[in-house]
């Protein structure tokens, strides 16, 4: 970005966000933004006497930018934290993983804003796979079993049956499939969505939810599901085009997100793809080779 050539002070961030028309940016807020991983802790420097003010890197100062355009467009910063998410999961160099750890925190965040969390996860995938004959009793209870789920509730064996139950009555509803006994499987046939696949996805969530939520997701897993992520990405982009000749009505799930899309969804990507590390995780299999991963790769619109 124009003027940016190297690092700066808290000072130089802020008077980048007004030179760039953003007033309300100062000192607290840029030490706000810090905390909830926005932004990297900046770079201490030292004399032999006294000190010098610490400084963020140049990336860190594009990013500022990045960001007070981007938060035009959110209601929150919970929204705002999968900017430096997105930045940390395709790109080397900008992010780094302490960072990127705060912002993960901040975007699945706690109480009220983890509900919601689970219950857009629940209502984003019942758009993809409800029939148009489900009823809303079951368009609801579906709802309502991921989203408390999600937001912790332990899935005993008794859960697990209803949950799959609730799944089969929004894919497959009586009406339509009782009789011929046909089981339903969305999308191309090198990664079909079934009910079985569809549970597989909503038990990840709730794992990687949960972790989350009690503190247990650190760095080292996070770079785990980063390596799955981009691993995943370069085998979906090489079949890409294949498996949207396949799709049928769905073919807009594979098409290539734009940018905007990218930001928007890194969150529940990175929450799929940790989950699906941490139920399927196997010694000396490529975590990426696992069939319910292949099912909504990372590139795709299956994990919106």
């Amino acid at each position: 970005m124009p003027g940016i050539s190297g690092p700066g002070t808290i000072d130089d961030l802020v008077a980048d966000a007004h030179a760039a028309g953003y007033p309300d940016m100062n000192v607290r807020r840029v030490h706000d933004w810090i905390a909830k991983g926005l932004l990297d802790q900046p770079r201490l420097r030292t004399r032999r006497r006294g000190s010098d003010k610490a400084e963020h890197s140049a990336n860190q100062r594009r990013l500022l930018l990045l960001l007070l355009d981007k938060r035009q467009h959110v209601a929150h910063l919970n929204a705002l934290a999968q900017v430096p998410l997105a930045t940390w999961l395709r790109w080397d160099g900008y992010v780094p993983t302490r960072q990127a750890q705060r912002a993960w925190v901040t975007w699945v965040g706690r109480g009220r804003r983890s509900q919601e969390v689970a219950r857009e996860g629940a209502v984003g995938l019942l758009e993809q796979v409800g029939h148009q004959l489900a009823t809303p009793t079951s368009r609801a209870r579906f709802v309502r079993i991921i989203t408390e789920l999600g937001n912790g509730k332990a899935l005993t064996v008794r859960g697990r049956a209803e949950l799959l139950d609730a799944v089969r009555d929004v894919m497959e509803p009586e009406t339509a499939f009782a009789a011929s006994g046909l089981v339903r499987a969305l999308g191309p046939a090198g990664a079909p969505m079934t009910v079985d696949t569809v549970v597989t996805r909503v038990e990840a969530l709730r794992t990687a939810l949960s972790r989350t939520v009690d503190g247990k997701l650190d760095g080292v897993l996070l770079e785990r599901g980063r390596a799955v992520y981009r691993a995943s990405t370069a085998d979906y982009l090489a079949v890409r085009s294949g498996l949207a000749a396949e799709a049928g009505k769905l073919t807009d799930l594979f098409r290539q997100p734009f940018l905007q899309e990218q930001f928007d969804q890194a969150g529940r990507q990175l929450l799929l793809v940790l989950g699906m590390e941490l139920i399927h995780r196997r010694p000396k299999v490529p975590p990426q080779c696992d069939g319910a991963l292949r099912a909504w790769p990372p590139g795709s619109r299956w994990t919106r």
